[in-house]
């Protein structure tokens, strides 16, 4: 994470994401080393539930659900990031399907207990239409899981990006800026309830795992949202 942005070059998303792919779990980022324990903490007992994992990526929670005995089926445009995912041990109890989220969702209506999307809405414009088409799919009863780089992080023009390790040019996948209020309201216009909502700084012990992250000690970082159909 680094907020010098005259050093870094804007890529289309799913290209930056394919180059990233090579290293990404590889690197010591703080936004998942924060991110994990509380996606973790929230996803309770999954046994024998039916999930749809939205940005799988490299299969981070798509294979921490399908371990725990959930049925998982994961979703990302990117190619590379698939790849990883599928060559982890776990990933053939798992259904990938490569689809870009910002054009709706491949599932019928009410076909989860679960859904995931996670540190992923930083690169989707319309947030009403993609949690709307979560709300869709999501069963009645079900869970709305959500995680993102935290909006604040824009004003020190932090987003993500990576150094690309053929080129060594510092890369960043396009995103949009989103302000704390657009996922609130998405969430409420598609009638969805918060159950949960968590804004996680930059703390001692983050800083102490990863040094570079000092200069935003007691900011805030990470954006998590758990949502449920209201009534």
């Amino acid at each position: 994470m680094d907020s010098n942005t005259s050093e870094h070059q804007v890529v289309p998303t799913q290209d930056g994401y394919d180059l990233w792919s090579a290293i990404y779990d590889a690197e010591d980022n703080p936004l998942i080393v924060l991110e994990e324990p509380q996606i973790n903490r929230l996803f309770g007992d999954v046994r024998g539930l039916r999930i749809a994992d939205l940005g799988c990526g490299t299969g981070r929670h798509t294979l921490t659900m399908a371990r725990a005995g959930a049925q998982v089926m994961a979703v990302d445009f990117s190619m590379g990031m698939m790849a990883k995912a599928r060559g982890k041990p776990g990933a053939e109890t798992v259904q990938f399907i490569r689809h870009d989220l910002s054009c709706g969702l491949p599932f019928a209506s009410r076909t989860f207990d679960r859904v995931t999307c996670c540190l992923v809405l930083e690169h989707i414009a319309d947030l009403d239409r993609i949690i709307g088409e979560m709300a869709r799919i999501c069963r009645p009863e079900g869970r709305i899981l959500l995680s993102d780089l935290h909006p604040a992080m824009r004003l020190w023009n932090v987003q993500a990006q990576f150094t690309d390790p053929v080129s060594g040019c510092k890369l960043r996948p396009a995103s949009d800026m989103h302000q704390l209020s657009d996922y609130v309201m998405a969430a409420s216009r598609a009638g969805l309830c918060i159950d949960h909502m968590g804004e996680h700084i930059v703390d001692a012990a983050l800083v102490k795992r990863v040094p570079r992250v000092g200069k935003h000690l007691g900011c805030p970082l990470l954006l998590v949202l758990q949502l449920r159909h209201g009534g």
